[in-house]
């Protein structure tokens, strides 16, 4: 993996040293969180709370909040571990755990990644197809073809893809904030939505989990640690608590940009298809449902803010991709390999007729059955004082992160039981 351009590291050092002080320095610290945030508005996202708000209206508000508050804390954590170490998660899972348990995590970690590409592929090519008209596999050819051309300003170092993930988080984020004016938002029921815990059947809990699964993404955890591994020449304690603080500034308000987005993605599907299109789960069948109902410039940002959640999560996949397998296998990964090898599954899903949101919502929930992996083995690391010395998570963020793993296992397992036909009487319905 490629690090960033000399000019930044020079910027970041002088700031470190204390010969740079202005306003403007915070700024050469931030990308990674920023660049991890693109995994929590990835197309699977799209899929997922399209139904949540189409089905359930603002009820699974409080999901997506929970999930948002999960991420920032294993995101700081993984940022922690990469600034403190020097080394990425799946390097230390390599170096202190036992072969047999290092292949699993790894099979596993392969599994999520190949769930992930496919989310990403099918988003960028359902935007595309239905802006231009084209055919699926076509739309995924484009997608692959400028994810790789993207891939390339990486031999540039970091700061070029930093800004262009940047910018394309924007075009995210500007499209939903156009999406809640143009939508007759209810915010009482927004408010409620975020604050009172329902999940009101077993489908629901299927999109919860998904939820959770599209916003707490594996791959990002492995990929936090390693773009803040190297990304200063820290010498001291000093230093690591300087470049740690502006790094959980850095993942506070880039997950609080993604947190709002997913919101607002509920928000918008609960204003516009919860009365009298309940029905609406498919990301083709909101578009076309959109028009009518909200006009053709939501419908027309609708998909483009899709088609650059497609693009630029696929890059960050990639980018992820190659991390978890060096960090593992202790092996070199030429970029086109590690493409390829999570790009081909999501071509032969395309290519067997599978319904394309289906796949994009069961990609999430075997993102999220795969998620305590990486959640346990960061815990476990965070907490051990000869990996972090002095910069050993403390008891209170050690018990969050505990409850946060326990609240995504404890979903799974729910979900585990209602797809075996298991009694789960606390629903109500």
């Amino acid at each position: 993996m490629q690090s960033l351009t000399k000019k930044t590291r020079k910027g970041i050092s002088d700031v470190l040293s204390g010969e740079r002080r202005d306003w403007r320095s915070r700024f050469l610290f931030a990308g990674p969180a920023i660049i991890a945030s693109v995994a929590y508005m990835d197309p699977g996202n799209y899929a997922t709370n399209i139904q949540a708000g189409a089905g359930y209206g603002y009820t699974l508000l409080w999901v997506v909040l929970l999930a948002n508050l999960i991420a920032m804390l294993f995101q700081s954590l993984s940022a922690r571990l990469g600034i403190v170490t020097g080394k990425n998660l799946a390097e230390l899972s390599r170096d202190h755990f036992p072969k047999p348990i290092v292949w699993i995590m790894w099979g596993v970690s392969e599994v999520a990644a190949m769930a992930t590409d496919l989310a990403e592929f099918l988003g960028g090519a359902i935007g595309l197809s239905l802006l231009f008209g084209l055919p699926l596999i076509v739309g995924m050819t484009v997608t692959a073809i400028v994810t790789y051309a993207i891939l390339m300003f990486e031999r540039q170092g970091f700061r070029p893809m930093e800004l262009i993930i940047g910018a394309m988080v924007g075009v995210i984020g500007l499209c939903y904030l156009a999406e809640l004016v143009i939508a007759p938002v209810d915010w009482a029921a927004t408010g409620l939505g975020m604050m009172q815990p329902v999940l009101p059947d077993s489908a629901a809990l299927t999109i919860a989990v998904g939820i959770i699964g599209a916003t707490v993404m594996p791959h990002a955890i492995y990929l936090h640690s390693g773009l803040t591994q190297s990304r200063a020449d820290v010498r001291n304690d000093d230093d690591r608590r300087k470049v740690l603080n502006f790094s959980n500034v850095e993942v506070v308000l880039a997950l609080a940009v993604a947190g709002m987005v997913n919101m607002a993605m509920v928000m918008m599907a609960a204003s516009a298809f919860h009365q009298g299109h309940s029905e609406v789960a498919e990301i083709e069948t909101a578009y076309h449902t959109l028009t009518p109902l909200l006009g053709a410039a939501a419908a027309g940002m609708f998909l483009t803010s899709l088609i650059a959640s497609g693009v630029s999560s696929s890059v960050v996949g990639t980018m992820a991709g190659q991390m978890i397998m060096q960090g593992f296998l202790h092996i070199q990964v030429p970029i086109w390999l590690r493409r390829l090898v999570t790009m081909v599954p999501a071509f032969a899903v395309v290519a067997m007729g599978v319904n394309a949101t289906q796949a994009l919502v069961m990609s999430q929930v075997i993102l999220s059955i795969a998620l305590p992996v990486p959640m346990v083995a960061l815990i476990i690391f965070s907490a051990r004082r000869d990996i972090m010395g002095a910069f050993r998570v403390g008891p209170v963020l050690r018990v969050l992160a505990l409850l946060g793993a326990i609240a995504v296992l404890s979903l799974n397992f729910i979900l585990l039981a209602d797809f075996f036909g298991l009694s789960m009487p606390f629903f109500d319905g």
